[in-house]
């Protein structure tokens, strides 16, 4: 594949590695918070959503710190202290001694995987305006990959002990460093630095804009409840998986790469066709009823066979978000497109930060008294909320 500039495949696999390192854990994860706490499942859930709460609440705060950082000195030192990070970060949690170092290693990937804000502005630095839109599809698709590629290498790995695909993790991160180091050239040009300021790294602030979204407020209060609901896939699955399936690592490894290839042919395949066919309200509402419909399967099925069709059948949530996206931007005026987005990234943050609590402390209940789909029935109810919200103040307002 041919880049326009040499830095854009560096910024790419940045975010891939970001996207496979948070991947990676998730099948291991369960095994080994039990391994060094000595807990039940259901206390290992529990102590698994409190990590990922660790890592959503550094994550939130350092995303705006590193953004203004890299206006101030430069892209390329922001991405290589955030890879450099990274392996650091692997490399401790391969060698954790108690749940402590864990939660420390948590917090660690949550600084460094704010690197996807430096990343993007270099993508920006280096694209002109007309062809940034789809540059930046170049980093979702990496996101995905990363994504795909994660757990099923976290799976596979596990082989080897619940450590391994933190080691594995460690060295691509470093790997990544030395290309960062070596061949990454400095995107920022002097004369559009500023001087780093706190205030311009306040993140409260990202709020502010969503309240200029005029007509979108119903639809951002959508969409907020259904990434909560959707946190119950990186929040429990791994914890489900085992308590209430009985799987090993491979299995929820395999289990979630299938479910990211499947959400990836529906958003090449499907996406397109369905909003030209029924408009994006509509393809939102097609999306919801098949999210929720699979929480709702979910909370009762126990078989391989009835899984893997829930698999393929979810995979048709992945029309959510981005009809979401595009009715929030046609919603919302010209002058506050870009507040917009930001209010948004920071909606996303808090449901990264909250949803985890819920979600796993659902399951870690619901299985202590014999009914392992708590996380699921949770999941359901604010997707259905949110299905509510829609067909009530969303749809009849665009098809007027």
């Amino acid at each position: 594949m041919q880049f326009h500039h040499r830095a854009v495949p560096i910024a790419l696999s940045a975010v891939l590695i970001d996207a496979i390192g948070f991947g990676i854990v998730m099948p291991v994860l369960p095994r080994l918070i039990v391994e060094l706490s000595g807990a039940t499942l259901a206390d290992a859930a529990r102590i698994g959503g409190y990590m990922l709460v660790a890592y959503a609440v550094t994550l939130f705060f350092a995303g705006p710190v590193l953004g203004t950082l890299g206006d101030s000195i430069g892209r390329r030192r922001v991405m290589l202290f955030s890879m450099l990070a990274f392996s650091i970060d692997y490399g401790l949690m391969a060698v954790a001694p108690t749940i402590g170092w864990l939660f420390v290693g948590r917090l660690i990937a949550g600084i460094t995987g704010a690197s996807f804000g430096p990343a993007n502005a270099i993508l920006a630095d280096v694209t002109p305006p007309e062809k940034r839109g789809a540059t930046f599809g170049l980093m979702g698709a990496a996101f995905g990959m990363g994504f795909i590629i994660g757990p099923a290498m976290g799976g596979l790995l596990a082989e080897l002990g619940p450590r391994a695909p933190f080691i594995a993790a460690a060295i691509l991160s470093g790997l990544n460093a030395i290309w960062i180091l070596v061949a990454l050239p400095e995107t920022l040009a002097p004369e559009n630095r500023r001087p780093f300021a706190w205030r311009n790294a306040h993140v409260f602030a990202a709020f502010k804009p969503i309240f200029h979204a005029g007509n979108a407020k119903w639809l951002l209060l959508a969409a907020f409840l259904w990434q909560f609901a959707h946190m119950v896939y990186p929040a429990t699955w791994a914890f489900f998986g085992e308590i209430a399936l009985g799987w090993d690592e491979r299995a929820i490894g395999l289990s979630l790469a299938a479910s990211g290839v499947t959400m990836a042919l529906v958003q090449t395949l499907v996406m397109g066709r369905a909003v030209k066919r029924f408009g994006e309200a509509k393809t939102v509402v097609f999306g919801i009823i098949a999210g929720g419909s699979v929480f709702i399967g979910y909370i009762f099925a126990r078989e391989l066979w009835m899984i893997g069709i829930l698999i393929v059948l979810g995979a048709f949530q992945a029309l959510v978000w981005p009809s979401i996206n595009a009715l929030l931007s046609r919603m919302t005026d010209p002058s506050h497109q870009g507040a917009l987005q930001g209010g948004m990234a920071s909606l996303n943050s808090l449901a990264l930060i909250l949803a985890p609590l819920l979600l796993t402390q659902s399951l870690a209940y619901g299985s202590e008294r014999g009914f392992t789909g708590g996380n699921f029935l949770v999941a359901a109810i604010l997707a259905f909320a949110a299905l509510v919200i829609v067909l009530l103040k969303v749809v009849p307002k665009v098809e007027r």
